[in-house]
């Protein structure tokens, strides 16, 4: 397993770089000091099962760096590490396709927590955010424990893609099916889930601990 870690800050780096190493998994730590540098070595062939960011990169303000990843690397999971712990930039982070948030101040086991998450196909979000905005309805609560409703085997894997932040045209590509019924499997997604967009929907999904690999547990059941 290939992690990249891409952070401007050699101490910071260094200490990610010290943790991955002692988590006891089989790891090959790839370090870059500036994004332009890991760009360059993916075009060169570097295949990464994660990429570790951090969010304040020189030349790219707010989110901009993660939009760049997103846009560029579509295919690559990334978990952004950042200094401001603002649940709206951390809902920022997740709505353009982060597989996870980590404060900076996180402590180790919380780190543990969020890359053992994060590899298995899941999204980490920190507790912080869990806990703010608007209370879940009892319906919501209830959808969540359940994970909401019951799906077709291609709604299951319409859920994936919305998880893993692909866009509908993608999502349509990558299954073979139109814009418009990749639209319908979303809406019908949502509904079920009782959230209003997709982003609400990984924050659903998150709070009742559910990664991919629950989801792709599930294959060949109608029933999630």
């Amino acid at each position: 397993m290939k992690i990249l870690v891409v952070d401007d800050h050699p101490l910071y780096r260094s200490g990610v770089v010290y943790t991955l190493q002692n988590t006891g998994l089989e790891v090959e730590v790839i370090e870059c000091s500036a994004l332009a540098t890991a760009f360059q070595r993916m075009d060169d062939g570097l295949a990464v099962d994660l990429m570790i960011l951090d969010l304040q990169m020189p030349g790219y303000q707010g989110l901009d760096s993660v939009r760049e990843v997103r846009s560029r690397r579509p295919e690559v999971p990334v978990l952004v590490l950042s200094g401001n712990e603002d649940p709206a930039v951390v809902h920022e982070c997740i709505e353009l396709g982060a597989f996870g948030f980590v404060p900076k101040s996180a402590p180790a086991d919380q780190f543990h927590a969020a890359l053992q998450l994060v590899l298995s196909g899941g999204v980490y979000l920190p507790p912080t955010s869990l806990s703010v905005g608007t209370p879940a309805t009892r319906a919501q609560q209830d959808a969540w424990g359940r994970l909401g409703a019951h799906l077709t085997e291609r709604q299951r894997q319409v859920l994936l893609g919305i998880v893993q932040g692909k866009p509908n045209k993608v999502i349509a590509r990558d299954l073979g099916l139109s814009d418009t019924t990749v639209k319908s499997h979303v809406a019908h997604i949502l509904d079920a889930l009782v959230v209003s967009n997709r982003t609400e929907a990984v924050y659903a999904l998150a709070r009742a601990g559910v990664s991919l690999r629950d989801l792709q547990a599930t294959a060949g059941d109608s029933i999630l």
